[in-house]
């Protein structure tokens, strides 16, 4: 490595030339059938690979101990099997690892995996420290069971506890109310290339919901839309969860059980791309989306989508989705019907594809993290 010398009170002391910023970025909730976490955090690993822009390394719970490339898992245990969650055994490896990688900036996508010692740790080989808000406080307590009111207080104090630590906050949505911090950094999302429409896919009649099936997710009210229904129109259900047991219960007992498809998890990016074009309307009914990847992806594909108005990628999509008032089943099933009803503008979905690609979002955000 070639060096420049440059004097100092008198002396000579080695400069290291300029190198790419070092990103270190912290994922608990990393499993083999994550959502909009994983693909955020997959596409961006990929493309720091693909580019060299920024040298960056993913750290997430493991099966065992291996930081030998640029995906470092930490040991665990596992938690949830539907979604490959893990838990991780302490904090000692997460702070010997991030002191050993010395980054410029990590970036903690949840505040429950040993926060306050990651950004000590971080802390002390002087790198800046992001809070990336993916949840809610309301997300967050709907996702455990029992009344929300039993979590929420405490979940309000811890993440308020967190977020006063750190020197940044990345979100999509605003974080204020939950957090008492205000978002310093945009959370931007992007597209993989398949996410386009082909015009080769034939519509079908179904309603397709595509996700983790959690009851924050919105499915239920879904089922519910499905039964109010006049037209008895097929629901397809791709993905895998905590709730699906329960999903298929409650389907049973509103009399939806010939009409409603469990497809499974789809990890495969093309092969999903072209299940949203050819279902009659793509459905993210959950009001409690921090971004909403699915409706974004849908659209991009070509798809008549429909999504809650308060998610934020609803706002993104604009036209390109039928949207509803959250908690209004009625409002949902009338969204739904609109979209079944229309013809999707392919060509507004390739406009839109393009404007939307993950590189757009990574070179922005690695500005975002230069500045800071």
């Amino acid at each position: 490595m070639s060096a420049v010398l440059a004097p100092e009170r008198g002396l000579l002391r080695l400069v290291e030339p300029e190198r790419p910023l070092r990103v270190v970025d912290v994922a608990l909730f990393y499993g083999e059938r994550s959502g909009g976490i994983r693909t955020y955090l997959d596409a961006k690993a990929a493309y720091a690979a693909r580019t060299g822009a920024f040298e960056h390394r993913l750290v997430v719970p493991g099966a065992q101990h291996d930081v030998s490339g640029p995906t470092c898992a930490l040991p665990s245990v596992r938690v949830a099997a539907s979604n490959g969650y893990r838990w991780p055994l302490g904090s000692k490896p997460l702070v010997d690892l991030l002191r050993e990688l010395e980054p410029d900036v990590v970036l903690l996508h949840d505040p429950f995996w040993a926060p306050r010692a990651a950004v000590a740790a971080a802390r002390s080989v002087g790198a800046r420290v992001v809070m990336v808000h993916h949840g809610s406080l309301a997300r967050d307590a709907a996702a455990l069971p029992g009344p929300d009111r039993l979590y929420r207080p405490a979940l309000g104090r811890w993440l308020r506890h967190v977020y006063g630590h750190v020197d940044a906050v990345m979100a999509a949505c605003d974080p204020l109310g939950d957090t008492g911090r205000e978002a310093t950094l945009p959370l931007r999302f992007g597209l993989d290339p398949a996410f386009f429409p082909s015009g080769e896919v034939r519509r079908g009649d179904h309603v397709l919901y595509a996700g983790r099936l959690g009851r924050e997710k919105g499915i239920f009210e879904l089922l519910e839309a499905a039964a109010r229904a006049e037209d008895p129109w097929p629901l397809w259900i791709m993905g895998t969860g905590s709730a699906e047991q329960h999903v298929l219960a409650r389907a049973r007992r509103l009399g939806l059980g010939d009409r409603v498809r469990m497809l499974g998890h789809e990890p495969d990016r093309e092969a999903l791309a072209r299940a949203y074009e050819a279902a009659r309307c793509v459905v993210m009914p959950g009001a409690l989306e921090t971004f909403g990847l699915v409706a974004f992806e849908a659209a991009a594909s070509g798809a008549a989508v429909v999504a809650c108005e308060a998610a934020p990628s609803a706002r993104v999509i604009g036209p390109l989705a039928e949207t509803f008032p959250a908690e209004d089943v009625d409002a949902l099933l009338a969204a739904i019907e609109r979209a079944r009803a229309r013809t999707p503008n392919r060509l507004a979905a390739a406009r839109f594809a393009a404007a939307h690609r993950w590189e757009t979002a990574f070179a922005s955000e690695l500005a975002d993290l230069e500045a800071l």
